[in-house]
């Protein structure tokens, strides 16, 4: 099927929030936390690239949050195109969702890993035997909190929901977490260790995150996750 991009913009530098729609279909069938597979010829080889949805299911339309690789190939085709370009795309797929609503957990994004969590977020939240949730989100500067009044807001509505932002470079004037996300884990955890743990981002953190739960006795089933690179 096709995906025509509707409209994009900025969210913080070198990153964008992009909207397409399939109108191949009259319903795009997801859940939250899946992927759609991209495919395009560029410079003669046809190249297929995995993308979170960041938004919930909506009619035909849907969302991502990418950042521009300068030395990709196919980020830079996506910052290029203009509303009414299409390109192609595969059925959404993917297993990083969520599991048991009715189970406390911890979501914990780093960068652009955050895109799932934005349809994750509410669609939990939406459960009527939804637990406690907190979301755990690392950046390297302020301005790079993408969807930070949606999560604000979010956390405002619903008093079972925490939202932890927390800055590895903070400004002076920043007076909130700072840090990598490891750094507070265990403030998130507390002496909890039956909670589902859901991880978003590049490797590095990822496995870190991983092998840290996995020493605090966390079984494999209660860690889900999803590498960027």
């Amino acid at each position: 099927m096709r995906a025509v991009l509707v409209e994009s913009h900025e969210i913080a530098p070198e990153v964008r929030h992009f909207v397409f729609e399939t109108p191949d279909v009259e319903r795009l069938q997801f859940k939250p936390g899946q992927f759609v597979s991209f495919q395009e010829t560029l410079g003669g080889k046809k190249i297929t690239r995995p993308y979170s949805i960041a938004s919930l299911p909506d009619g035909n339309r849907f969302e991502l949050c990418l950042n521009l690789v300068h030395e990709g190939i196919f980020s830079p085709h996506l910052f290029r195109m203009q509303p009414g370009d299409s390109v192609e795309m595969s059925a959404p797929l993917g297993f990083f969702v969520v599991r048991n609503p009715s189970k406390d957990a911890l979501f914990i994004a780093t960068g652009t890993g955050i895109a799932p969590f934005r349809a994750m977020a509410p669609d939990y939240l939406h459960h009527p035997e939804a637990k406690e949730l907190t979301l755990l989100f690392g950046v390297r500067y302020e301005r790079s909190f993408y969807y930070r009044d949606e999560f604000e807001a979010l956390a405002r509505r619903h008093a079972n929901f925490r939202f932890w932002p927390t800055l590895s470079r903070p400004e002076p004037s920043w007076t909130a977490r700072a840090g990598h996300v490891q750094t507070h884990l265990m403030e998130a955890l507390g002496d909890r260790r039956d909670l589902d743990v859901y991880i978003c981002g590049l490797k590095a953190m990822v496995d870190d995150v991983r092998g840290i739960l996995k020493a605090l006795g966390f079984d494999r089933k209660q860690i889900i996750f999803e590498k960027y690179d």
